[in-house]
């Protein structure tokens, strides 16, 4: 019987059909092996690579600020490690036990200072050391103007001398605005806080004041 000689610009499947049928079953067994031992190094690579994603809270929905968390406002996702931003909550509990501090987006990876937290006041004011002070201000239109991160100055008015004159006198200066409550149709709108944060020095002044007297804040 004439044998089959493969010619030089012959295909891979004319070489394979020249060679006798026990050889062309090993070569065909070789490369499915090599398939699947590819297809599993791949699998493999891709779960490590899924095994070493760090697992953080994120918001579940857009979230408002002054909200107290609920299970259902968070979700757990995973990040991978060089992503994870710094101060990232990892547990739901921890963010669950907290109110939010500023307007988050759904799919926002939640952070020790988008809540409040010990940190947010010092990461606010570059002082560890830093307080935050409730403050409800005379004037609820200057209320409506503030925002979260506004630098202020926080004024009472005191009497002086005989005559009981009154005059401004300043109690704090360079002041962060963190918080502001949301208006409610139910309460008036002088019963607005505002939380601010400040020097524990000043926070103590600011928060006896608070307790005899008007209160109100400049802007820079």
């Amino acid at each position: 019987m004439p044998q089959r000689h493969a010619r030089l610009d012959s295909t891979m499947l004319d070489r394979l059909l020249v060679r006798p049928g026990w050889t062309r079953t090993v070569l065909v067994r070789r490369v499915a092996a090599g398939a699947l031992a590819f297809l599993a190094a791949v699998l493999f690579v891709r779960d490590a690579a899924a095994t070493d994603r760090v697992q953080i809270v994120v918001a579940a929905r857009d979230l408002a600020p002054g909200r107290p968390l609920q299970n259902e406002d968070v979700r757990i996702t995973g990040y991978e490690p060089g992503t994870v931003p710094e101060g990232a909550i990892t547990d739901v509990a921890d963010a669950t036990a907290h109110t939010v501090a500023g307007p988050i987006r759904a799919g926002e990876p939640l952070t020790d200072v988008r809540l409040l937290t010990p940190r947010l006041a010092g990461a606010a004011l570059g002082s560890a050391d830093a307080r935050i002070v409730p403050v409800r201000l005379t004037d609820a239109a200057v209320t409506d103007l503030l925002r979260e991160g506004d630098i202020v100055d926080v004024l009472t008015v005191q009497a002086e001398g005989e005559r009981g004159e009154q005059s401004a006198r300043i109690l704090t200066t360079d002041s962060v605005v963190v918080l502001i409550s949301e208006k409610d149709a139910r309460q008036r709108s002088s019963d607005r806080v505002v939380l601010v944060a400040m020097s524990p020095e000043d926070a103590t002044a600011v928060a006896a004041a608070s307790l005899v007297s008007s209160l109100t804040v400049t802007f820079h």
